[in-house]
């Protein structure tokens, strides 16, 4: 899905930059370290300094819940991030990546922007691929996004139908130093206003958490 192309594209950006004098020093990960905990509808970041909450009826969970590989997701990406939330009726779903940005790379709002919209291109020749070239993707609009404790965010998002069913895909890029942020999401047509804004609501939520 959308999630490999996006990778590609900031890898692409961080090698761009890799000249000059360094803007940070390594964020060493140790991954013996739990990724966090979850108590109750609340999950609380130890690895990586972020909390996020989940609205009634949604659950979190730092595994992919397998229907998500049933609607297309590769199981390699799914691994990579560390919190899935998602509506076990609907099949709703959002997942969250954060991890430490190159030692050389500087970000800004517009380049927040500028890859979530170049995203949109591999996405679509992703689903041509898969389905065929008749399935008709309509974009949406390319927004800055407002997260707790992140400096720059932007959002973008596409719906499509495959089997009769409605979708919307969005993906989310933002930075915090010294980390870049991602989040991907899914809604699917059955009470789909209800999940748009449940989701709204998760990511309301979302904050990293800065030590000084």
């Amino acid at each position: 899905m959308v999630k490999k192309v996006f990778w590609i594209l900031v890898l692409i950006f961080v090698l761009s930059g890799c000249a000059g004098i360094p803007v940070r020093e390594p964020v060493k990960e140790d991954r013996s370290v739990p990724v966090g905990k979850i108590e109750g509808n609340q999950f609380l970041g130890i690895r990586f300094p972020f909390n996020v909450s989940a609205p009634p009826g949604w659950k979190i969970a730092t595994e992919f819940p397998a229907f998500m590989v049933e609607l297309g997701y590769e199981k390699e990406g799914l691994e990579e991030s560390e919190v899935f939330i998602f509506n076990p009726s609907t099949q709703s779903n959002l997942q969250i990546d954060l991890t430490p940005a190159g030692r050389y790379s500087k970000f800004s709002q517009e380049k927040m922007e500028g890859l979530v919209t170049a995203a949109l291109g591999g996405f679509i020749e992703e689903l041509e691929q898969e389905h065929g070239k008749g399935i008709k993707v309509t974009p949406g609009p390319t927004e800055p996004v407002s997260l707790k404790g992140v400096q720059f965010a932007a959002k973008k998002y596409a719906t499509y139908t495959i089997k009769g069913v409605k979708r919307e895909q969005g993906w989310i890029y933002g930075f915090t130093e010294p980390y870049q942020l991602f989040i991907l999401y899914m809604i699917l047509e059955k009470e789909a206003d209800k999940d748009r804004e449940d989701i709204k609501r998760i990511l309301g939520s979302f904050e990293v958490v800065h030590t000084k």
